[in-house]
């Protein structure tokens, strides 16, 4: 493990592999901006913005995640949902933190350390975001990719995070992902409780965590008490690639062509990630809801879409 005083996530740097998922530790469950005080006062500067939801906790591992937020509302505010968060039967969704000047220091602080350790192995890290995450217990996010590499980090209270491989094809399709990343459309990404047998499963409570690479399909639950989770995430020039690659399939399979999967035929995915780049800088990154806006515009920090 990385023991430098100034790394706040501990993974096994020397194996560390972008495409595994891999246990973590970290320093982070006592910092002053992940207590429930200072949640509170985020909540508040991001109320009615699209940087803050707030779900019942009705919604099962089979909810769609992209209609979470219609099927599953909580009317409460911010203040009021995290205040009495033990028995509010919900869950509250702090997104891009980083747009707030103090949260961004905050995703500096955990990311700017180990960015050489992973760009010796996944070079070119852009698009950092951080992702806040408070829930009532015995509440489930459901079933769902992600477009990024993400560290998943327990602050407080205990969950069960549910993770497969970004390669289990079985549990999330191929052309689901191309869909997703061309569109932002999880309608394919469909729950079976078979999966759970697939899964790898780790119970983590504070100073623990999951690394999850792009598109692991994973589904969390939360344990007897209150939890607090911050993920931060972050894209590199291989997502990028990947990504591109799964824009362009989508595109083929619409037309009627039943593409190459993406990481089957390197020479393949070569030409098809020239294609895809003009593609792109030429005609933007899909429909509504928007693909990723890095795949047209690589940024230091992700962008609230």
């Amino acid at each position: 493990m990385n023991t430098h005083a100034a790394t706040l996530i501990d993974l096994d740097w020397d194996s560390f592999d972008p495409w595994r998922i891999q246990a973590v530790r970290h320093r982070l469950s006592d910092h002053p901006l992940l207590q429930p005080d200072q949640l509170v006062a985020l909540g508040k500067r991001f109320q009615g913005s699209t940087r803050l939801f707030t779900f019942n906790n009705e919604a099962g591992a089979d909810a769609n995640f992209d209609d979470v937020g219609r099927l599953y509302p909580n009317r409460k505010s911010a203040a009021d949902t995290v205040q009495g968060i033990n028995d509010a039967k919900a869950w509250m969704l702090l997104r891009h933190v980083q747009d707030d000047p103090t949260y961004r220091s905050l995703v500096d602080l955990a990311m700017s350390p180990i960015q050489p350790s992973i760009e010796r192995v996944d070079p070119g890290m852009h698009y950092r975001a951080g992702w806040i995450f408070v829930a009532s217990p015995h509440t489930t996010t459901p079933f769902h990719i992600d477009r990024n590499h993400g560290i998943l980090l327990q602050i407080r209270g205990t969950k069960k995070v549910y993770v497969w491989d970004a390669d289990d094809t079985q549990v999330c399709s191929e052309h689901a992902r191309d869909v997703f990343h061309a569109r932002h459309d999880l309608g394919l990404v469909k729950w079976d409780e078979a999966f759970r047998e697939r899964a790898h499963v780790y119970t983590v409570g504070p100073g623990m965590g999951v690394y999850m690479p792009i598109t692991s399909p994973h589904m969390v639950e939360t344990g007897d008490e209150p939890s607090i989770t911050i993920s931060f995430t972050y894209s590199t020039a291989a997502t990028r690639r990947n990504a591109m690659r799964h824009v362009l399939n989508d595109l083929l399979y619409r037309k009627g062509i039943r593409p190459v999967p993406v990481g089957k035929r390197p020479l393949v995915d070569t030409l098809t990630y020239a294609t895809a780049s003009v593609m792109v800088a030429a005609h933007g990154v899909g429909s509504r809801p928007p693909a990723c806006p890095s795949l047209a515009r690589p940024s230091a920090y992700a962008v609230a879409d």
